[in-house]
């Protein structure tokens, strides 16, 4: 591994979420809370790499991992300011790079999450986070959106 090439990756994945979610926050701290005494929720976006990293994905692991490891300590932290913090860990998902790939490897792809055997969705990633706006006791936790899968080394 090259180390430039982990920093760099590091540094967009995971520095990257962290000062949007450090902007975020600073914004919305500043909001007047709503009826349930809320002023916002920061959803972040990991990887289910972050638990189950494949050979050559030491810097991707590690960056999502980062995301997954920061998610408590921040909801814990902006909770004074009453701002809820969710990260979701998507697997396989329908991303415009798996559907530029031929429908073969796809449907294989699939075919490797137990239930259901398809590739993730974009709306059942937006239902996903509708739920967790919605939801006001979902705080500080991770969410697997992965159909059970397990990636294996590689």
């Amino acid at each position: 591994h090259r180390l430039e090439s982990f920093a760099r990756v590091v540094s967009i994945n995971l520095v990257g979420s962290f000062n949007m979610l450090r902007l975020a926050a600073e914004a919305m701290a500043e909001n007047t809370t709503d009826d349930g005494g809320e002023r916002g929720v920061i959803i972040n976006t990991a990887s289910v790499a972050a638990f189950d990293g494949q050979i050559g994905q030491a810097a991707y692991a590690a960056s999502k991992g980062g995301i997954v490891a920061m998610t408590l300590p921040l909801a814990r932290e902006l909770a004074r300011q009453c701002i809820r913090v969710m990260t979701v860990a998507p697997g396989i998902m329908e991303t415009p790079m798996l559907l530029g790939m031929p429908e073969d490897v796809q449907r294989a792809l699939g075919e490797t999450v137990p239930f259901p055997a398809r590739l993730g969705k974009p709306e059942e990633f937006a239902a996903l986070v509708g739920h967790i706006i919605t939801n006001r006791y979902l705080n500080g936790e991770v969410i697997r959106l992965d159909g059970a899968i397990r990636m294996a080394a590689k």
